[in-house]
């Protein structure tokens, strides 16, 4: 069994809660994580707003009020803004700008734009995690293709190297890995980070939690297993298969990095584990994450729960681990294109601890995410093996 990593106090105040039900929380995007969000928010009866530019997205189905609009624009994030009390995300890709006015104009607004406007790219990360000594990976900043060329022929780049969109690249996507000459027609001509490639021992995610007085909890580390093809995670196993030192000090790296945001809610911290046990940041995500799913079943306090408490400035919830499990990402078979059509679920569910969430997306693709599955075990081991079954016969095809 895992470690429990307590709330962190860091101060004796208190807020004043007593009205906290009748707050109207408005959530910036409707996909999956906004719908768990949604449906985190019925336990305490919430009243949740939701922009998104699709009507058919996953959280229109379980929000109290649905606006359809594009969460870049500004009109559109500022209108929405109006109309609640408290306004969160659950993608990124967000105009920050409205966001800032909304909370010059007193609107609560979790996480803080200024953070928010940091994370979106990708290279004022990597200079914010120098600035405050947060190890990371090393690092240059190209304008362009061309660039990049450049830097390679002056002897700044060598291979092996990771390209990053500087902006908008998520679950796999804006991300080119060049391993020698060979692959160069693979760069992407954009803004973007040329990082090193890691020797890489392991991947690692903490998810972290912040209240409005500064105290911050952390779940245990996860270790992610990544689809080569997608890009993207394939499964991930609570607790990681590190040792207890290690674990501690990803813990303390990932309550370093949400107390130099200054972020209110979530911070997902994504690590690498190098073959030197160094651990290095890899990536942030200022909301709940993929690689908090399993926590809806496998603690006393859901990664949901635990943002909704924080936004609204409740206590924290506990983070233990109750036992062990394995998450794996449901994705479109590769091939498929169309209305999607789910293959094995019947059988799946006839195994104890296996739990399935499906995202309500009617249209499938190859490697979309399309649900997960959490499957809760005494041990690893014995997940492992309905997660074998269940990777070989849960399928979603067109």
């Amino acid at each position: 069994m895992s470690a429990i990593f307590p709330l962190t106090k860091m101060n004796n105040k208190s807020v004043d809660v007593s009205n906290f039900y009748n707050k109207k929380i408005g959530i910036l995007g409707g996909g999956q994580l906004g719908k768990m969000l949604c449906v985190s928010a019925t336990n305490l009866h919430l009243d949740i707003s939701v922009l998104d530019p699709s009507s058919d997205c996953s959280a229109a189905f379980v929000c109290k009020k649905f606006y359809s609009g594009n969460l870049s624009d500004y009109d559109a994030v500022y209108r929405f803004g109006q109309s609640v009390d408290i306004i969160t995300i659950e993608i990124e890709n967000v105009n920050t700008e409205a966001l800032m006015k909304l909370a010059e104009e007193g609107k609560v607004v979790h996480p803080a734009p200024h953070a928010l406007h940091i994370i979106q790219d990708k290279g004022l990360q990597k200079e914010f995690y120098s600035r405050n000594n947060l190890k990371t990976s090393s690092y240059i900043i190209c304008e362009n293709k061309k660039e990049v060329q450049e830097q390679i022929n002056n002897g700044l780049i060598s291979f092996p190297f990771v390209q990053k969109s500087r902006k908008a690249g998520y679950d796999g996507k804006g991300v080119a890995v060049i391993n020698s000459s060979v692959d160069l027609h693979k760069l992407m001509e954009t803004p973007c980070v040329i990082e090193q490639k890691v020797n890489i021992q392991k991947e690692l995610s903490v998810i972290a939690v912040r209240d409005v007085l500064g105290n911050v909890s952390c779940y245990a580390p996860v270790e992610m297993i990544f689809d080569e093809l997608a890009n993207l995670v394939k499964y991930l196993l609570c607790p990681a298969q590190i040792s207890e030192t290690i674990a501690k000090k990803a813990i303390v790296l990932a309550t370093e990095t949400i107390n130099a945001f200054d972020i209110v809610g979530i911070l997902a911290v994504e690590m690498f584990l190098d073959e030197n046990n160094e651990l290095l940041i890899n990536e942030v995500a200022p909301r709940p994450h993929n690689s908090g799913h399993h926590t809806i079943e496998n603690t006393f306090t859901s990664q949901y729960e635990q943002q909704l408490r924080a936004i609204l400035g409740l206590p924290l919830g506990s983070v233990k681990t109750i036992m062990p499990a394995i998450m794996l990402n449901i994705l479109g078979e590769p091939g498929y294109n169309g209305a999607a059509k789910y293959l094995g679920i019947e059988k799946c569910l006839e195994m104890e601890g296996v739990k399935i969430h499906l995202y309500g997306k009617s249209e499938t693709k190859s490697y979309r995410k399309m649900g997960h599955v959490t499957i809760l075990d005494t041990s690893l081991e014995s997940a492992k093996q309905k997660a074998e079954y269940i990777f070989a016969h849960l399928k979603v095809i067109a």
